[in-house]
């Protein structure tokens, strides 16, 4: 019976340093053994059986918002020419004022299907980043220099702290789309001023902070889940910014994490970090 305990381990951790599908035989014939070798065979089926499902609706899912936000540009699109054209005639003040209306929430609608085209895209492409060294210091630089102009029109005041340069392995385009995302997020949804900073701890990070309005309804454990919104009811988003930034990060080996303290949100962005030298 010791032997069989022993090989009934054993084969439990080959299948889990294996990943294999092995079921658990025994050589000796007991009653209580094969009851239990059934038993643990049956759980291990059930939670294959499990796995696979989950692979199946997860595909499903991927499949489906990739029809969704194809579906939506389509009909967007001749809105859009509509009030072009519509702009070009002879309208009264009224409704001059009412095709603008129009036209913001077009323009917000088509950030929204941007945001599920891209995590769509990021999902069911997979594409294979071209890391390299990069200056990470100076690329967040750039991008926030760039969009300036955005956080002036949310009259928003960001702040650069400065510090030495920080280089990371990492790519160039993944890391401009990842804080473009984290700016339209501040954008979006900063009570205050942004600080944001770039150093080099046990990875390369970007850490943006900003002070936030009801901070009691984020919940931090789930920001950067995909269709999370803190304001449900009031929400512009579609709760995808933050889940494309995880996706890209971790595609290129990194991760993300937030914290909330006194009602200022810390996003953080890890990157694998590059000797300045190599």
């Amino acid at each position: 019976m010791q032997l069989q305990l022993h090989n009934i381990n054993k084969l439990l951790t080959k299948r889990l340093a294996e990943h294999t599908r092995q079921p658990i035989n025994l050589a000796l014939f007991n009653k209580e053994l094969n009851t239990l070798a059934a038993n643990i065979n049956k759980c291990l089926k059930d939670e294959e059986n499990l796995r696979i499902e989950a692979l199946r609706e997860e595909k499903h899912f991927k499949e489906m918002i990739s029809n969704i936000s194809h579906d939506l540009r389509t009909p967007l699109t001749a809105i859009k020419g509509y009030q072009q054209l519509m702009e070009k005639g002879v309208l009264t003040s009224e409704q001059r004022y009412k095709l603008q209306v129009a036209e913001k929430h077009a323009d917000e609608l088509g950030v929204l299907i941007e945001h599920f085209f891209e995590y769509a895209y990021l999902l069911n492409a997979e594409p294979e980043l071209k890391l390299e060294k990069i200056n990470l210091t100076n690329l967040v630089t750039e991008c926030i220099a760039e969009s300036i102009a955005v956080f002036e029109e949310n009259n928003l005041e960001v702040r650069i702290i400065e510090a030495l340069p920080v280089f990371a392995k990492a790519s160039k385009e993944a890391v401009i789309r990842i804080v473009q995302n984290l700016i339209r997020n501040c954008v979006q949804h900063s009570a205050g001023n942004v600080e944001v900073q770039v150093l080099a701890e046990k990875n390369a990070v970007i850490s943006f902070k900003n002070s936030v309005k009801n901070s009691n309804e984020i919940d931090i454990n789930h920001i950067f889940d995909r269709f999370y919104t803190a304001d449900k009811a009031r929400s512009k988003t579609t709760g995808l910014g933050l889940s494309i930034v995880r996706l890209l990060a971790e595609e290129m080996g990194g991760s993300t994490n937030a914290s909330l303290q006194a009602g200022v949100l810390d996003i953080r962005v890890e990157l694998p970090l590059q000797n300045s030298l190599a």
